[in-house]
């Protein structure tokens, strides 16, 4: 099945949204996500991002509701991305794997870590200077009604 929607989760708990690392071992470069994949066949939507959680991230999460839904960028893997808003109910959050061998042996999933919604000035400049994962987590808290600071006032 080809993937051309990315599902993903914004996992939320007491103000906080759960990122991933991800190096990547060919470019031997990390950077922060919010975790996610592409359907498998016979699979839901809700469904994919509940085993993405599982593989990624070792969370269970309940799925509350669609909280963003985005065209991809042209020419990209992904022709639309959509943004779930998941909360953990079950496991605790730690790096898990790419289970598709062609994802593995390119991508390892480093490390987790929870952002303050609240407080953006917490979250390092190797998340406020991600050209893609900082307008994502804007729109995010946008979205789920926390007023952002811009960091150039």
């Amino acid at each position: 099945m080809p993937r051309i929607v990315r599902c993903q989760a914004a996992i939320v708990r007491d103000h906080h949204i759960l990122l991933i690392k991800l190096f990547n071992t060919v470019e031997e470069s990390g950077y922060w996500v919010i975790p996610g994949g592409g359907r498998e066949d016979g699979e839901t939507e809700e469904q994919c991002v509940r085993r993405e959680m599982r593989e990624e991230t070792h969370l269970d999460v309940a799925v509350e509701r669609l909280l963003l839904d985005e065209p991809g960028n042209p020419g990209g893997v992904y022709q639309r991305y959509k943004t779930y808003l998941c909360r953990p109910i079950a496991g605790e959050a730690r790096p898990g794997c790419e289970p598709e061998p062609e994802a593995a042996r390119i991508y390892i999933i480093q490390d987790v870590r929870w952002l303050d919604l609240q407080d953006e000035t917490a979250w390092g400049l190797e998340v406020t200077d991600d050209p893609i994962t900082y307008p994502l987590l804007q729109r995010i808290q946008s979205a789920l009604g926390y007023d952002y600071v811009e960091r150039n006032e």
